[in-house]
């Protein structure tokens, strides 16, 4: 099958109310760049999916998955076909889908902050003994 093919054939076939009411979602997870989550489609939902490439937006929506603006699904776990990865850079205004620089900085100073919090050096408690 062709891509238009394949698009053609997602888009009409509309999700039934079941199984995307069984679509999970994770929290949302960040590095330095990026905010991420993962979304766990039902097998039924899954069967019918490419293989071999990444969904578009107008894809992904087109099965019921509901998220606010700026993601891009970015990867495939070969071995979970059916769990979607997705990520948008840090600062995404969730509304435009847009980066605002001052979310950006704001997203990337926290970040920055946690880790520094988690990599502080625990305190020697061996000289309270």
């Amino acid at each position: 099958q062709t891509f238009r093919e394949t698009n053609t054939l997602i888009l009409k076939k509309k999700p039934h109310s079941m199984a995307v009411a069984r679509i999970e979602y994770s929290e949302k997870y960040q590095d330095d760049k990026y905010e991420y989550r993962h979304v766990i489609l039902p097998k039924e939902l899954a069967k019918n999916l490419p293989k071999a490439r990444l969904l578009s937006e107008q894809e992904w929506r087109g099965i019921g998955v509901q998220q606010s603006r700026g993601w891009a699904h970015y990867a495939i776990h070969r071995p979970e076909p059916h769990i979607l990865l997705f990520r948008r850079p840090l600062g995404t205004d969730p509304v435009t889908g847009k980066i605002d620089p001052a979310l950006e900085r704001e997203a990337k100073d926290a970040y920055q902050n946690n880790l520094e919090l988690n990599q502080a050096p625990m305190p020697d408690v061996s000289a309270d003994c």
